[in-house]
């Protein structure tokens, strides 16, 4: 039994220093391996940093310079733009109504004033009165025209001969039978007016058998 054992004990020794012998180099490889591959893909990517550099730094170049730098004391003035507003405001269409302008008015009708009326007679007196006893006795006959002017009043303001009757006894008598009438005086737009008519008075026998 006792000569067994250290056997067995120097066989796990050799086992356990051929693993551990073949962990380091296992270790030696991976780590050769990652040194290689790090130092490749450090190259490749210290590569890209240096071109993305060279290739940033044209475009730098090619920039245009900067804006100046914006003075915060003075701000820029707020420009506001109103918006447009449309507004619609319905509007009722009233109906056309047509006014007929007014009728002229009626002419005015001017009458002509009413016509004058000439002196007129309202008393007559007898001639046979007034015939001078000589001129009968003589046989003088005659007509005289006598001229009278009667007022507004219808009273004679005068009485004269316009033609005689070729006797002065006469035409005396006829002056005095002119103012012995009675007369309504002439009218002149209905209103009454002076006037100076002429008035015939005639003499005349009458014989008796």
């Amino acid at each position: 039994m006792n000569a067994y054992y250290p056997q067995q004990e120097s066989s796990l020794l050799t086992k356990r220093g051929i693993i551990f012998l073949a962990i380091i180099v296992i270790h030696v490889l991976v780590i050769y391996a990652f040194a290689s591959g790090l130092a490749k893909s450090g190259k490749r990517y210290l590569q890209t940093i240096l071109q993305t550099n060279i290739i940033n730094q044209e475009k730098v170049k090619e920039l245009p310079p900067p804006p100046p730098p914006v003075d915060l004391k003075e701000r820029p003035p707020i420009q506001v733009v109103a918006p447009e507003v449309s507004i619609t405001i319905p509007v009722e269409t009233a109906p056309i109504t047509v006014v007929k302008p007014p009728p002229p008015p009626a002419p005015v009708v001017v009458r002509p004033p009413p016509p004058g009326t000439p002196v007129q007679v309202t008393f007559r007196p007898d001639i046979s009165n007034y015939y001078p006893e000589a001129a009968r006795r003589e046989g003088q006959e005659g007509r005289a025209i006598i001229k009278i002017c009667v007022n507004q009043q219808g009273k004679i303001d005068s009485a004269d001969v316009a033609t005689s009757s070729g006797f002065p006894e006469l035409d005396e008598a006829a002056i005095k039978v002119a103012k012995a009438y009675r007369f309504k005086p002439a009218t002149s737009e209905g209103k009454p007016v002076s006037s100076c008519p002429t008035l015939p008075v005639k003499f005349e026998l009458h014989m008796t058998g």
